[in-house]
């Protein structure tokens, strides 16, 4: 296939930019538009894009015209907009962000499709660093960038060379790939109740030439067990059994599902050609994922801030766990993602504080994150607040005044969200309040 034209719509978002940069890489005329930029943020994602050749657009539909071969949007971008109007009237060919990366996957050679609702974007960044800093010539895709970067995650490597990326079941669109490996790292209720997820990822799973499955999980051990996928497992200690070898590895990342994410990453890593010896010395290097308990720094008085992208109860326990471990207390913000997830979240949240939180801890709900368009807004974080006896901020002045006045020495300041770009910028603010 030769040179396309691309527009993308939705570019900042974690999972289209990757896909936009890829295309450029490969040679691909790309443009794209997103309504953050045009409301003066993501500025730093913008100026990247133009450097790398792709033109960022208006989202007003002016740029949407005959010479696009191919409109891709993000799941995001709601089907009134101008430009979702726009690119049905001129007859423009329409994919949907995840379908345009199920088509890079399951034309991998070999192409490895994570899966999962939890740990998908830290395993990738895995096998990116992996890639990156042991020279492979591999595509990785992923929903977060590294710690320090910007935008979604991508190595780009060539057309018919090793793929791995990170593939979601949010919008059930997980049965869209048809990789060559696929891995299956835990199936619990996230964006749908455990029935209707169970159904995805089976189906997904038969579509895998070769399956792995988490053996620590049981709903993924019980689907390899029915299809007689090969599994995976690591002990306290670190030490990975994959199929065929073991592994001892060490990552700077707290916590036990950092282990568990370390050993999906170099089972991946190792399939697409990366030195087992390599894998484990590398790991132990690893940065980070942004907003996957990143630091963001400890004050003089040895207050620790931490982003996290945490925003279901198996993501916030771990992530509550991973804090715990390293403080006396947690002061634990946690801001709900939109109207649906919070009222979808909510009965399992009210069960879940009481039993993971500890005495001496702290936790408020900063108000649920509003991205615009036409959802009900018939549920507050107030709400939430009032099940759980705890604060409530309402924006995120006010996120930042609550840490200021229940931190002391020694704490850790955990704050949770998805979704909102505002997020690392709260974080920082919020350290800065208490440095």
């Amino acid at each position: 296939m030769g040179a396309l034209r691309y527009h993308f719509s939705g570019i900042a978002g974690a999972g289209v930019n990757p896909l936009a940069r890829l295309m450029r890489a490969r040679r691909h005329e790309v443009q794209g538009s997103d309504r953050s930029f045009d409301q003066g943020k993501n500025a730093a994602i913008a100026d990247e894009l133009r450097r790398l050749g792709i033109a960022v657009v208006p989202q007003d539909g002016a740029a949407v015209t005959t010479g696009i071969d191919r409109f891709v949007y993000s799941t995001a971008v709601e089907a009134d907009t101008p430009e979702m109007r726009a690119a049905r009237g001129t007859c423009i060919e329409c994919v949907p962000r995840p379908a345009l990366l199920a088509e890079v996957v399951n034309t991998g050679v070999p192409g490895i499709a994570v899966s999962g609702t939890s740990g998908k974007s830290t395993i990738v960044g895995m096998v990116a660093w992996l890639a990156r800093e042991a020279g492979l010539s591999a595509t990785v895709i992923g929903g977060a960038a590294l710690a320090g970067d910007h935008g979604g995650l991508l190595v780009a490597g060539p057309a018919g060379g090793p793929v791995v990326a990170e593939a979601c079941e949010s919008d059930g669109t997980l049965v869209g790939y048809r990789p060559a490996i696929g891995i299956v790292h835990n199936i619990t209720r996230d964006h749908a109740e455990l029935p209707s997820l169970r159904a995805q990822f089976t189906k997904f799973a038969r579509q895998c030439r070769r399956l792995y499955v988490n053996a620590a999980c049981p709903e993924a051990a019980a689907l390899g067990q029915a299809l007689g996928a090969l599994s995976y497992r690591v002990d306290a200690a670190g030490v990975a059994q994959l199929p065929g070898r073991s592994l001892t590895l060490r990552v700077p990342q707290p916590g036990r599902h950092n282990l568990e994410n370390a050993t999906a990453a170099a089972l991946s890593a190792i399939a697409v050609g990366v030195d087992a010896l390599t894998v484990q010395a590398l790991l132990m290097r690893f940065p980070g994922v942004a907003r996957r308990f990143e630091v963001v720094g400890t004050t003089p008085s040895g207050i620790r801030v931490v982003d996290d992208y945490a925003h279901n109860a198996a993501k916030i326990a771990a992530a509550l766990a991973a804090a715990q471990a390293g403080a006396e207390r947690v002061l634990a913000v946690f801001q709900p993602h939109g109207f649906g997830p919070a009222r979808f979240l909510r009965a399992e949240l009210r069960e879940l504080l009481p039993r993971v939180l500890r005495a001496q801890d702290r936790f408020c709900y900063a108000e649920i994150f509003y991205a615009g368009g036409t959802t009900t807004r018939d549920i507050s974080s107030r709400d939430l607040a009032a099940d759980a006896a705890c604060a409530y901020a309402a924006d995120h002045a006010a996120v930042a005044s609550w840490a200021r006045g229940e931190a002391r020495p020694g704490d850790t300041v955990l704050l949770m969200g998805a979704r909102d770009p505002e997020l690392p910028r709260l974080a920082r603010a919020v350290f800065d309040a208490l440095a």
